[in-house]
C-alpha cells in the first residue's frame, strides 16, 4: 500500500493558501490518470475519488461491483473494461439484458429472435456463462415431437404476436382450423371432441390412431354409417349407448310382424337378428318348437305362450299351455276320468276334435255295436282312474248266475273281465 507523505506545500503549492483545491481531482488527478487496474481514464471513471476510495489509502478500493451488479460468468471477463457497459455514464448504466445485449438479440438467427418476437429478458433462455448452450429446453414446457419438431425454430407459428406468457397448450388452440376443415369424417357435423390426441398422434393427422373396432366393430349395416358418427353419438362420445336398445328402441317399438312390444320381446336385438339387416330374422322358432297345425295361427302372438314376456322358462309340454283345456273338457271329462296329461296321446296339433284316439279300432268298440249308447262315463269300465289299461266288464254284466247258465257249454269258463274280453274282443256274442 502506498503511503502518503504529506507536507504543507504538497497541497498549498507555491505558497498559495487562497485558492487551494478542495476536490479529489484537484490534488489527485495525476493518480487518477496513472491508474491502470482498472484504467480510470479509459473507463471514464468519476473523478470524485470518494465514490470508490476512502482517504485511508487507494487500496483496497471501497467500491464492490457485486453489491450493484455481480460480474459473474462471461461478465467476469470485462470486469476491468467498465466502459463496455458504462460508456462513461455511471449513473444511468443499463441494468437489463437488452440494455447491453440488444445487438446480440437482433443478430441471433438460430432461432431468429426478432422474427419470433422473443422476450428481450435474456435470462429467460440463457445464463451469463455463455449464449450457448441455451438454458431453455422447450420440452420442459411442451415437447416438440413428431410433426411439431419441424417448427421448433419457427416459434411465432404458435407464439403469435410474440406472446410467450399465454401460449395455447391445447390441440384446438392451434388446430381448430384443421378441425373445422376436416371432411372425412366431418368433425364439426359429427361433433367430435376437440382434443386431437383422442384420435391422432403428433406425427401426422393421417393415419388416425383411432380404431372404432377396438370399441365397437362397425360391421354389417353399421358399416354404412361409419362416417356419420353423429347418428349414434349425437356429439356425446363419452356415454354413447353400447346396447342394441340404446340405439334401436324406436325400431323395436315400431316392429309389428310380430309386434315386439305386445309380445314383450327381449330388447337384446342379437337374440333374433344379426347386424346385416333386420330381415330375415336369424331366429327360427322351429329350432326350439315347430309351429305346425293349430299352433301356426299363434305364431305372431308370442305372448300367448310366453306369458309376461318370459322367454327363458316357457313351458315345453302340452299341459304347460293346455291345462285349462284339459280341465274344461267334458266329453269325456278329462279331469274326472283322470286322463293322462300328455295330449298327444289322443290328439294332434291340428285340432282337439276329432281326437286321434279310436277306442273302437284300437281297443274295444264302445261307439258302435252292442255297447253303443250303453255307457256315459269312461269310469264305468275303467274303474281304476290311474290305470286305463285295466277295465271291468262285471259292473254292467253283473248277473253271475245267468252268465254261468249262458256259458255252460263253454269249457274253462271264468267269471272275470279278462275272460270276457278274451272271448268277446269285439263285444259281440
Amino acid at each position: 500500500m502506498r503511503r502518503f507523505r504529506i507536507t504543507v506545500l504538497s497541497c498549498h503549492t507555491n505558497g498559495n493558501y487562497n485558492n487551494t483545491p478542495n476536490t479529489c481531482a484537484g490534488c489527485h488527478q495525476d493518480d487518477y490518470n496513472s491508474t491502470t487496474n482498472p484504467n480510470h481514464v479509459t473507463n471514464q471513471f468519476s473523478i470524485n475519488c470518494t465514490d470508490c476510495h476512502s482517504n485511508n489509502a487507494w487500496q483496497p478500493s471501497t467500491f464492490n461491483h457485486n453489491t450493484i451488479y455481480p460480474l459473474t460468468g462471461a461478465h467476469a471477463a470485462i470486469a476491468n473494461n467498465c466502459v463496455v457497459c458504462h460508456n462513461g455514464n455511471y449513473n444511468n448504466t443499463p441494468n437489463t439484458c437488452a440494455g447491453c445485449h440488444q445487438p446480440d438479440y437482433n443478430s441471433a438467427t438460430d432461432p431468429n429472435h426478432v422474427t419470433n418476437q422473443f422476450s428481450i429478458n435474456c435470462t429467460d433462455c440463457h445464463n451469463n456463462s455463455a449464449w450457448e448452450p441455451s438454458t431453455f429446453n422447450h420440452n420442459d414446457v411442451y415437447p416438440l415431437t413428431g410433426a411439431h419438431a419441424a417448427i421448433s425454430n419457427n416459434c411465432i407459428i404458435c407464439h403469435t404476436n410474440g406472446n410467450y406468457n399465454n401460449t395455447p397448450n391445447t390441440c384446438a388452440d392451434c388446430h381448430l382450423d384443421d378441425y373445422n376443415s376436416t371432411t372425412n369424417p366431418n368433425h364439426v357435423t359429427n361433433q367430435f371432441s376437440i382434443n386431437c390426441t383422442d384420435c391422432h398422434s403428433n406425427n401426422a393427422w393421417q393415419p388416425s390412431t383411432f380404431n372404432h373396432s377396438t370399441i365397437y366393430p362397425l360391421t354389417g349395416a353399421h358399416a354404412a354409417i361409419a362416417n356419420n358418427c353423429v347418428v349414434c353419438h349425437n356429439g356425446n362420445y363419452n356415454n354413447t349407448p353400447n346396447t342394441c336398445a340404446g340405439c334401436h328402441q324406436p325400431d323395436y317399438n315400431s316392429a309389428t310382424d310380430p309386434n315386439h312390444v305386445t309380445n314383450q320381446f327381449s330388447i337384446n336385438c342379437t337374440d333374433c337378428h344379426n347386424n346385416s339387416a333386420w330381415e330375415p330374422s336369424t331366429f327360427n322358432h322351429n329350432n326350439i318348437w315347430p309351429f305346425v297345425g293349430a299352433h301356426v295361427a299363434i305364431a305372431n302372438n308370442c305372448v300367448a305362450c310366453h306369458i309376461n314376456g318370459n322367454y327363458n322358462n316357457t313351458p315345453n309340454t302340452c299341459i304347460g299351455c293346455h291345462q285349462s283345456d284339459y280341465n274344461s273338457a267334458t266329453n269325456p271329462n278329462h279331469a274326472q276320468a283322470q286322463f293322462p296329461t300328455t295330449c298327444v296321446d289322443c290328439h294332434t296339433q291340428n285340432a282337439w276334435e276329432p281326437s286321434t284316439f279310436d277306442h273302437d279300432d284300437m281297443y274295444f268298440p264302445i261307439y258302435s255295436g252292442k255297447h253303443e249308447g250303453e255307457w256315459n262315463q269312461c269310469s264305468e269300465c275303467h274303474t281304476n282312474p290311474n290305470n286305463y289299461s285295466l277295465f271291468n266288464c262285471l259292473n254292467c254284466h253283473n248277473n253271475q248266475n245267468e252268465l254261468e247258465n249262458d256259458h255252460e257249454d263253454v269249457n274253462n269258463y271264468q267269471y272275470n273281465s279278462n275272460a270276457c274280453f278274451a272271448c268277446h274282443p269285439d263285444g259281440e256274442d
